[in-house]
């Protein structure tokens, strides 16, 4: 089966394809989408060390933020690559991108969770929601034919930009037993809008597909065979 149709909804979406488009079109020809599928896991990996070395020095807050910026680049321009030069795998780009969407969320919440700032477990909690939120697209794109990539106005490009803020204002507030409460409070929070969103969405979904294919009740349930049969008992009777 093929992907769906890209629904993009979130809030940077139309400036930043046109922004992806330009700087596709001025790539040179010996980079290909798969060597910017790799610049966004090294992007990726670089953030979450970035994060966990922040245990010794708030600067490397900087440096996550460097490599947020890099992930961006090589997981956004590696399918508009393709779509700019007309070379397309549908199949191949869908699988090798999300497997790699995967890693790429576990490394950056696995490093924020072992820097000083934000809790293990808040950390790992909002990366399962969000790989839950992701699996939710991936179902979407199969069962309704249309690859809804946000959730709302919100989008992996905004959460990148959260993150950045947040790796801003620790930085510059140096780390403080103030700025780490708010950094776990705000995760959480995020955690459970995510949730929400889920929540939504599934409900909504369900909703659809019990519209288009509703419960065939009792009767119908029964199927062709009970059907003849009582068929069969009734000839009989009036037989009788």
């Amino acid at each position: 089966m093929a992907p769906g149709t890209r629904e993009l909804t979130f809030f940077f979406a139309e400036p930043e394809r046109r922004l992806l488009q330009a700087i596709a079109a001025r790539l040179p020809s010996m980079v290909r989408s798969d060597h910017l599928t790799l610049l966004g896991v090294l992007g990726a990996t670089g953030a979450g060390v970035a994060y966990s070395l922040s245990s010794f020095s708030a600067t490397w807050l900087w440096g996550a933020s460097a490599m947020l910026v890099v992930n961006w680049l090589g997981d956004s321009l590696d399918g508009t690559l393709a779509r700019v030069r007309r070379h397309e795998r549908p199949h191949y780009g869908y699988y090798l991108d999300h497997l790699v969407d995967a890693y790429s969320t576990t490394a950056v919440g696995v490093g924020i969770g072992l820097s000083p700032y934000v809790h293990l477990g808040v950390a790992l909690g909002t990366v399962v929601l969000y790989l839950v939120l992701s699996i939710n697209v991936y179902l979407e794109s199969t069962v309704f034919g249309a690859f809804r990539l946000g959730y709302g106005r919100f989008g992996p490009t905004e959460a990148r930009l959260i993150l950045i803020v947040a790796n801003v204002a620790l930085a510059l507030g140096s780390g403080s037993a103030a700025a780490s409460m708010a950094a776990n409070l705000g995760l959480a929070l995020l955690g459970a809008a995510m949730l929400g969103m889920l929540v939504v969405r599934f409900a909504r979904n369900l909703r659809e597909l019990g519209a288009a294919e509703p419960y065939p009740g009792r009767v119908g349930a029964q199927g062709p065979a009970a059907a003849s049969a009582r068929a069969g008992t009734r000839h009989a009777t009036s037989r009788a």
